[in-house]
């Protein structure tokens, strides 16, 4: 069995396999849609405070490549179709708020995912390469949600620093220690004995 939550190519077409990927993608689906939820919006800025990037820096450390992207995309496609899985803030649904103050970020999410896991795969697992990783995605998501806002709003790049990156830093260091944290512990907890 892999050490990672992946599947081999040579199980790929079984309907037990399917029902496996399908699971953890809606799952994470599910976990991050949650992780969006819990959201504070902030008075001086359009994008609210959210623990979506901690579900996406978490599942791009335990994923796999492959599954860490459908189970962003399928997030996105949920959100995009009108479920609510998006942050609650700004109130509109589907494409509108994909298309919104927060887009950038919510479109990152994928491309930072996969990188991270990516990465991850290509290190020993420990807390400090988790933790790098894990901040390389979550820089893709703070410059993609800042270039964004900025294309959106026409807005200078301080204030466009101000609104969409400064506010973010310390939660963002909190969620990539929390997720480096976690995936690191899954990781030892699943090496075998020596």
């Amino acid at each position: 069995m892999s050490k990672e939550l992946s599947i081999p190519l040579a199980q790929a077409a079984s309907p037990a396999t399917w029902l496996r990927v399908t699971s953890i993608v809606l799952l994470g689906s599910a976990f991050t849609a949650v992780c969006a939820h819990l959201s504070v919006p902030l008075f001086f800025t359009p994008v609210p405070l959210s623990l979506a990037p901690f579900a996406v820096l978490l599942l791009g450390l335990l994923l796999s490549p492959r599954l860490t992207a459908a189970t962003l995309g399928a997030y996105l496609a949920e959100g995009a179709m009108g479920l609510p899985v998006f942050s609650p803030t700004p109130p509109v649904p589907g494409m509108a708020h994909l298309l919104g103050p927060t887009g950038g970020y919510l479109l990152a999410y994928p491309f930072a995912a996969l990188l991270i896991s990516v990465l991850y795969r290509r290190t020993r697992r420990g807390f400090a390469a988790a933790a790098l990783t894990a901040a390389a995605g979550s820089l893709v998501i703070l410059v993609s949600g800042a270039l964004w806002l900025a294309v959106l709003t026409h807005a200078s790049a301080q204030s466009v620093l101000t609104l969409a990156v400064l506010p973010f830093l310390p939660g963002d260091a909190l969620k990539i220690t929390a997720a480096a944290a976690l995936a690191a512990g899954f990781f030892r907890l699943r090496r075998p004995e020596a």
